[in-house]
């Protein structure tokens, strides 16, 4: 679990891990489903070694052996840093790509195998997240979190598309 996200997440309202992990996976809808709640523990430890959390115990009238969390200055410090960095993931090569060009080198594999084995996969995966997000309310954040998902991809399929032409192009001598 990215730090950062549960930092933000404290921002609003101080809150003990079991609230913490409901209003993730409220926020994440279906992507949240999947939220181990060690994890979410194991993170605010972290959090609070580090000095970007505190942990007092709950409120009278509420469980009192929780714990409940809250930024400290530092913490909120790196909540506005997080915010205001401009980040996009780099437009790295990703192992598949690594595969399919090493594989097709070293005559290891059809490269057309390997692109229809990668494409069943990404449209298995891509209709998952359709109906994941046609499950979700119009505008709501999980939604828009589902939609980048899908048009990333469908990107990765359009080239697929591309990297087959390419090698079937080649077989031709176009």
């Amino acid at each position: 679990m990215q730090q950062e996200v549960v930092l933000a997440m404290l921002a609003k309202e101080p809150s003990h891990g079991y609230e913490l992990r409901a209003r993730l996976r409220d926020a994440l809808g279906p992507l949240g489903e999947g939220m181990n709640a060690g994890q979410v523990y194991v993170t605010l430890t972290r959090l609070e070694k580090a000095g970007l959390l505190t942990a007092g115990r709950a409120e009278a009238g509420d469980r009192s052996d929780r714990k409940v969390y809250a930024l400290t200055a530092d913490g909120q410090q790196r909540v506005a840093e997080w915010i205001a960095e401009v980040s996009w993931p780099r437009p790295d090569l990703a192992e598949f790509h690594l595969k399919l060009i090493a594989a097709a080198s070293a005559g290891l594999a059809d490269p057309i195998t390997i692109i229809d084995t990668q494409r069943r996969e990404l449209l298995r995966r891509l209709r998952d997240a359709q109906r994941a997000a046609m499950a979700e309310p119009a505008g709501s954040n999980a939604a828009l979190l589902l939609e980048g998902i899908v048009l990333r991809l469908q990107a990765d399929l359009r080239w697929l598309e591309a990297c087959e032409k390419s090698w079937t192009d080649r077989r031709s001598g176009s």
